[in-house]
């Protein structure tokens, strides 16, 4: 069967490949001595390397072979630290705040010059790192200083109705407070806290929670509020509380630090810590007609932050949050009450309950604007809709229905009017009050009350 089979071709046809081989084998072989050409070139070239390594390291900068400078002080090649003081900062672990205090402010950064070269190299320059992690370690020191002393609170006016399931419509919200004393005594701003105060009507509805960072929670009671300067304190029935240190707003420049900590959105993220500057300083805005002199931040402020604190670099209280400007393509515009002006309205809330010495006339009512005036053919002025009992405009002889057109010899046409008039006066004082009734003008003699 197989009688017919080549042995002598079927040999030489196996041994054909023989020429692969032979290439396969040349491959190897400059293969090899590329490697070794290689590792010789890269010896040179490395020695070459680090001896004008050596000569930056001895030559450069005034550095002498010895490591010193001409002036005698140690200097790190490119870390911008100079002197024993840079040294012992960078090789100290965990001094990122040493570290960024020791470079050089005078250079920025640090060159050296190749020996035998006109070429320069820039070495590192302060580094974002090292401002980064000694800014970072600031932020941190502020939070434990003072996030003991920063309180979640929320606020609950029980409802009058019922609806199908039977629930009760309660209004809940939630702010933030600061403790100021160890016996439990704690700012805030008024609107967080407005449904327990006795003048609003709901105080007999409402409940004041406090949510201390430590997980303890408290009933608060209102010690007094002030709606002008929407400022308020509350109390809890508790000792040896954590204390916030307040600073000085009056020293606060564009551009310092500013940390702000609350509870944004409420509880869910209670103890917040947001970073940023102050942009601005003596701002005035306009909230529900009332003018108020903020500090302007871009620290990240959001609702349920309002009554937290805004901080300086110390870890000191040198604000209350309050307001943000929330609109659509707008960041980064959060305001806060001067501590400076919070203060003596806060002290005056925990001795009395209100703030002493303001005129109080004891109305309520509504500005007739322009369209209204020309569509009911009434004088622009202020509506009377409510006279407080007992008050100094009821003795007056104020009535509902009334239209207040002019007090102390100046119109009168807004709220606005009114209470800049006011205030130039205190309690006791005597002024003439006109208001327009059944169509005509009758002047009245008014003694302004205390508002309380």
């Amino acid at each position: 069967m197989y009688s017919d089979f080549k042995y002598d071709n079927y040999y030489r046809q196996r041994r054909r490949p023989s020429g692969i081989r032979r290439v396969l084998s040349a491959i190897a072989l400059i293969l090899v001595s590329s490697l070794v050409s290689g590792y010789i070139v890269g010896t040179v070239l490395y020695d070459k390397f680090s001896a004008e390594l050596e000569n930056v390291r001895q030559y450069s900068s005034g550095v002498r072979s010895d490591g010193e400078s001409e002036d005698g002080n140690r200097i790190r090649l490119g870390t911008g630290l100079s002197g024993s003081e840079g040294e012992d900062a960078a090789d100290n672990s965990g001094g990122a705040d040493q570290a960024a205090d020791a470079v050089d402010e005078s250079s920025g950064s640090m060159q050296t010059e190749v020996s035998g070269s006109n070429k320069m190299i820039q070495s590192v320059k302060k580094t974002d790192v090292v401002s980064a992690a000694a800014q970072s370690g600031s932020v941190t020191a502020i939070a434990k200083k003072a996030g003991p002393a920063i309180v979640g609170i929320r606020m609950t006016i029980s409802g009058t109705r019922y609806n199908y399931f039977g629930y009760s419509n309660d209004a809940i919200s939630e702010g933030s407070g600061i403790i100021i004393s160890k016996d439990g005594y704690i700012m805030t701003n008024y609107h967080v806290v407005s449904g327990a105060d006795p003048k609003q009507g709901t105080a007999s509805r409402t409940i004041l929670e406090v949510f201390l960072p430590d997980g303890r929670e408290a009933k608060a009671a209102f010690k007094g509020g002030d709606e002008k300067t929407d400022l308020a304190v509350i109390k809890v029935d508790m000792k040896d509380l954590p204390t916030a240190e307040l600073g000085d707003s009056s020293k606060l420049e564009v551009g310092e630090l500013a940390v702000a900590i609350g509870n944004p959105l409420g509880m869910e993220f209670a103890g917040s810590v947001t970073v940023g500057v102050i942009s601005a300083m003596n701002r005035s805005i306009q909230i529900n007609g009332r003018t108020m002199n903020v500090i302007q931040t871009d620290a990240a402020i959001n609702e349920g932050n309002s009554g937290g604190a805004l901080l300086n670099s110390k870890g000191e209280v040198i604000g209350i949050n309050s307001a943000k400007i929330a609109a659509s393509g707008v960041e980064g515009l959060g305001f806060a009450i001067p501590i400076n002006d919070a203060w003596p309205v806060v002290e005056q809330l925990i001795k009395y309950g209100y703030v002493k010495g303001r005129p109080y006339i004891g109305i309520s009512g509504r500005e007739i604007t322009s369209v209204y005036s020309s569509y009911y053919g009434l004088p622009k002025g202020i509506y009377v809709t409510d006279v407080v009992g007992g008050s100094a405009a009821e003795k007056a002889g104020i009535r509902r229905g009334d239209i207040i057109v002019a007090m102390a010899g100046k119109t009168v046409e807004t709220v606005q009017d009114l209470d800049k008039i006011k205030e130039s006066y205190k309690p006791g004082d005597t002024v003439t009050i006109t208001v327009v009734r059944n169509d005509r003008k009758v002047d009245l003699s008014l003694t302004f009350g205390e508002e309380k």
